[in-house]
C-alpha cells in the first residue's frame, strides 16, 4: 500500500514541476494571438447596426456595431502566427450602404505576450477615431474610456426585461 502512495506524490510532484513550479497550468493559458481595434464611435452619428470587418494574415472577422461609444473588434490569429503580419484593415458599412463608410489600413509589429511559462502569442491592439483614423497606438485616453465603459456594464442594474 505504501508503493501506490509514494507513485502518486511523485507523479504529483512531476506534474507541478512540469506545470512551472506551480499549482496553474501552462501552455499558452490565458495568452491569445491576434489583432484587436478599439472602434471609437464619436464623429460618425449612429454606428449602431453597421457592419464591421477586421483583416489580418488572410484572415478576417465580421459583426455587426452595438449601440455603444467604443466597440472592441478582436481578430484571433494562428498561434504560429509572428511579429510580422502586414496590413490590418478595417471596414465599417452602415446598414444598407453599397460602399465603406470606414476602409482604413495600418500596419504595426505585434508584442509577444509571454504566458510564463516559455510559451505565450503574438497579439496587438490598434484603436480607430475620427481624428486619427486607425492607429497603431491605442491612446490612453481611449483605454480609459473603454474600461469605463466596461465598468459601467458590469455594475449596472439589471433592466426588467432581463429572463429569470
Amino acid at each position: 500500500m505504501t508503493r501506490p502512495r509514494v507513485l502518486v506524490g511523485v507523479s504529483t510532484l512531476l506534474m507541478t514541476v512540469s506545470a512551472c513550479g506551480s499549482s496553474q497550468a501552462c501552455g499558452g493559458v490565458g495568452v491569445v494571438a491576434g489583432v484587436g481595434v478599439y472602434v471609437v464611435h464619436e464623429g460618425y452619428g449612429d454606428l449602431a447596426g453597421a457592419s464591421v470587418e477586421l483583416c489580418a494574415k488572410g484572415k478576417c472577422v465580421k459583426g455587426w456595431l452595438p449601440d455603444e461609444d467604443i466597440t472592441s473588434v478582436n481578430l484571433p490569429l494562428p498561434d504560429d502566427v509572428g511579429p510580422d503580419i502586414g496590413t490590418v484593415r478595417l471596414r465599417i458599412t452602415r446598414p444598407g450602404a453599397d460602399k465603406p463608410l470606414v476602409d482604413a489600413p495600418a500596419e504595426k509589429k505585434l508584442t509577444h505576450q509571454s504566458d510564463g511559462c516559455g510559451g505565450g502569442a503574438y497579439n496587438g491592439a490598434f484603436a480607430f477615431t475620427k481624428e486619427e483614423g486607425l492607429t497603431a497606438k491605442v491612446p490612453k485616453s481611449v483605454w480609459a474610456a473603454w474600461y469605463e465603459q466596461v465598468m459601467e456594464r458590469a455594475t449596472a442594474e439589471p433592466t426588467s426585461s432581463a429572463s429569470s
